[in-house]
């Protein structure tokens, strides 16, 4: 049971509460949209004041899945909202098949009266698919972030953890949505509020928007050491055009068979082929998150030649491109 705490006795802007509409897509993520509620909750009580309010729309206006199974029940469809109404779409697993040509339209109708929009993990796919985010700054969650960045080239992708870009807001997911909210509370009220509500959070590595999403390269790898990560680093930001690895041991200043064993030290793996597991990696999220033809996903991807890409990817995933693609496809249809 929540104890009694002294509040700041703050008032709303205006004199009547923010509200946030919170859309919530088929199988959205729980913990991004539950993190961004809370944040609110939080903020109201620290307040002493009703400071936020907040309602849950979707499709159909009845009931929403998350992706744990859980189901929420709506308090609107997808109706008109006021200008100074907050959207909050959440995204989650399947985005693009959870965006629907209805939600397009609304989303678009309603940016079009100026409504400040926002993407909840990858809810920002949604918001591009609708034009929304077209030359302006914007983030997703990582995994998503090769599809996002093929399909979207209007828009300025960052890694960071979120991004506000004029009445535009997308976030990584997950905590980030916390991150997102303690900003948003700061603005409207003062970091002395977003502080206790970080506080209440127990959330004490409170990040900005300079902040990125992924761990660094030697938490990823376990491994610090600067010149393996900075070739790791020059391998994951050139998969189109893959580096041989006597460029990339001249540019750390080594030379190749130095650069053989420290891969094989640290990775137990030769320079090679972990870059050919870099560029795999991307085409397998291509082929699943994505509507590019295997040929264009093989070239994207630093390969020549589609009987070599095919060949590579079967060794290391054990079925071919077109398979694992209708095996996703299939699974997705379930």
């Amino acid at each position: 049971m929540e104890q009694a705490v002294k509040t700041l006795a703050l008032e709303p802007i205006g004199g009547k509460p923010r509200r946030f509409v919170f859309v919530l897509l088929d199988n959205f993520t729980l913990l991004c949209f539950a993190s961004a509620m809370e944040s609110l909750r939080i903020a109201n009580r620290m307040a002493g004041a009703e400071l936020y309010k907040w309602v849950l729309a979707g499709e159909g206006g009845e009931v929403a899945k998350c992706s744990a199974g859980t189901e929420f029940k709506l308090q609107m469809d997808l109706g008109e909202v006021s200008r100074d109404d907050t959207i909050m779409v959440c995204g989650g697993i399947d985005v693009q098949s959870a965006t629907s040509r209805r939600m397009l339209n609304w989303l678009r109708r309603e940016a079009r009266r100026g409504v400040i929009m926002g993407g909840l993990c990858t809810a920002g796919y949604t918001l591009a698919k609708a034009g929304l985010l077209d030359g302006k700054k914007a983030t997703i969650h990582w995994e998503n972030q090769d599809s996002f960045g093929e399909e979207f080239e209007e828009v300025k992708l960052t890694k960071s953890v979120f991004v506000v870009d004029g009445n535009r807001i997308t976030t990584a997911g997950g905590t980030a949505s916390i991150d997102l909210m303690l900003k948003l509370i700061a603005d409207d009220h003062g970091e002395e509020l977003a502080n206790a509500v970080a506080d209440q959070l127990i959330y004490s590595a409170i990040r900005t928007d300079q902040d990125t999403q992924r761990l660094s390269i030697p938490t990823r790898i376990g491994v610090r050491h600067p010149k393996l990560s900075r070739v790791i680093q020059m391998m994951e930001q050139a998969i189109e055009e893959p580096i041989s690895p006597s460029v990339l041991a001249a540019e750390v200043g080594m030379s190749t068979r130095q650069l053989e064993r420290l891969f094989r030290r640290y990775l137990n793996r030769s320079p090679k082929r972990y870059y050919m597991e870099l560029r795999l990696s991307k085409a397998r999220n291509l082929l699943m998150q994505t509507d590019m033809s295997v040929i264009n996903v093989a070239l994207a991807c630093g390969f020549a030649s589609p009987s070599h890409f095919s060949k590579c990817y079967r060794s290391h995933y054990e079925t071919t491109p077109y398979r694992e693609r209708g095996s996703h496809s299939a699974r997705l249809s379930i």
